[in-house]
């Protein structure tokens, strides 16, 4: 005999549908379950019970609706995945059902961009006052695929998720709080403040915590292995030959080198760039984010300038206007207030996002970086820019693979324009 899951009816070994109520007795598809390691996000908004208890629901669905809206959209823009709403509060997983890389760094990073998201809401309706906590752990966990969140399926299950709602706690208002493993994944990118052990419910132990502070500028030029390089002597001879055939031609070469992850792509490049007698200047595509099609032409830009990221937008201003003075052209000033509004935009300043991927991804408002419009004159510039700061002789720009059906037909038309003047 069957039972139905539905209705309890009890029906025969053969029925296909339930004679009550109808429902399928297919058995189940086993459900696939990985372990994996995972980044949880909690976020929860501070004293919002007690000022919900002085509202009509309907203003407090007003006040939440948006909410959720906001969140759901940064966290989503990062690459995370939100598993449920709890009221005021809010979980999301980064590394499940999809894995990136850079996960840990992923989260913190939203975790700043929800923070600017709630200023930005505050900013438009000052009567709001929200605050927000938010707590970040990295861990093992037992993910279930093709969940169903709707109906109650958890997505993952583990420590490391009642770790993370314990840091959020701990977490002072306005403040973001992570786990060790969190915080030694993203130390490279993520000024931290170190935080007494807390003791949290439910842990035998205190739990290691930091308070993140800001994020860091990350260079495009990672640090890799010092070990003599072997067995590329063939794809270091394509690209000296490709090099030479730049000097000699004056035109520029375009190389797109693939490969999975880990074989040693950065490593040859650094390897190849290191031997050339000319500048090099390294632009990488971010993986998440929108609006970021001139990311690495921002970064190239930073080089040249010096700018850091810890710097204030005056710092910034002052340390760009000196490198367009130097450059001597008729149009130095229009190039440079283009590249100037141009770096502030990626950088943050313009929707004041602390340096997240972009104004876009910031959940500000403002509009995308690509809408300043960075024209032909405006491309020249930017490579009479690098090449200004530098001997005269050919020069070779490095691009990370991603976006560069974009951004490569604008450097293209802008390298072939410079060549042609």
């Amino acid at each position: 005999m069957k039972t139905c899951p539905a209705c309890g009816q009890a029906s025969p070994k053969e029925a296909r549908f339930c004679p009550s109520c109808g429902t399928s007795l297919a058995s189940a598809a086993p459900r696939l379950e990985e372990r994996k390691v995972i980044t949880i996000l909690f976020a929860d908004l501070v004293g919002f019970t007690s000022k919900a208890e002085q509202l009509d629901p309907e203003a407090v669905r007003g006040m939440l609706d948006p909410y959720y809206v906001q969140l759901r959209t940064v966290l989503e823009r990062h690459g995370g995945t939100v598993e449920k709403f709890i009221g005021d509060a809010v979980m999301a997983i980064f590394g499940a059902p999809v894995a990136h890389e850079d996960d840990a760094e992923r989260a913190v990073r939203a975790a700043f961009a929800i923070q600017h998201a709630v200023a930005a809401m505050n900013a438009a309706d000052p009567e709001l006052g929200l605050r927000v906590r938010i707590g970040i752990n990295t861990g093992e966990a037992l993910v279930v695929f093709g969940a169903k969140p709707s109906e109650g399926e958890a997505m993952a299950a583990g420590d490391v998720i009642n770790t993370a709602a314990r840091l959020q706690t701990a977490a002072p208002p306005d403040g973001i709080v992570v786990g060790e493993a969190t915080f030694r994944a993203t130390a490279h990118a993520t000024d931290y403040e170190q935080l007494d052990p807390q003791q949290v419910k439910g842990k035998a132990l205190p739990v290691a915590a930091w308070k993140a502070i800001a994020t860091r500028y990350v260079r495009s030029q990672r640090e890799i292995s010092r070990a003599p390089i072997v067995g590329r002597e063939s794809e270091m001879a394509t690209l000296h030959e490709c090099w030479e055939r730049a000097r000699s031609s004056h035109r520029p070469e375009l190389l797109t080198l693939l490969g999975p992850p880990g074989i040693g792509k950065s490593r040859l490049l650094k390897e190849f760039a290191g031997g050339l007698d000319a500048p090099v200047y390294w632009g990488r595509c971010l993986s998440y984010g929108d609006g970021i099609t001139y990311w690495p032409v921002d970064e190239m830009v930073r080089d040249v300038a010096g700018i850091l990221h810890s710097d204030k937008e005056s710092t910034m201003s002052v340390k760009l206007a000196a490198i367009v003075d130097s450059l001597g052209a008729n149009e130095a000033e229009a190039i440079g207030e283009k590249m100037l509004a141009h770096v502030k935009g990626l950088t943050g300043y313009a929707g004041g996002n602390n340096g997240q991927v972009s104004v876009a991804a910031s959940g500000s408002g403002s509009t995308a970086v690509p809408a300043i419009g960075l024209d032909q004159r405006h491309g020249s510039g930017f490579l009479t820019l690098l090449a200004g700061r530098a001997p005269a002789g050919p020069h070779e720009i490095a691009l990370g693979p991603r976006t560069l059906h974009t951004l490569g037909m604008h450097v293209g038309q802008w390298v072939k324009v410079g060549a042609d003047g």
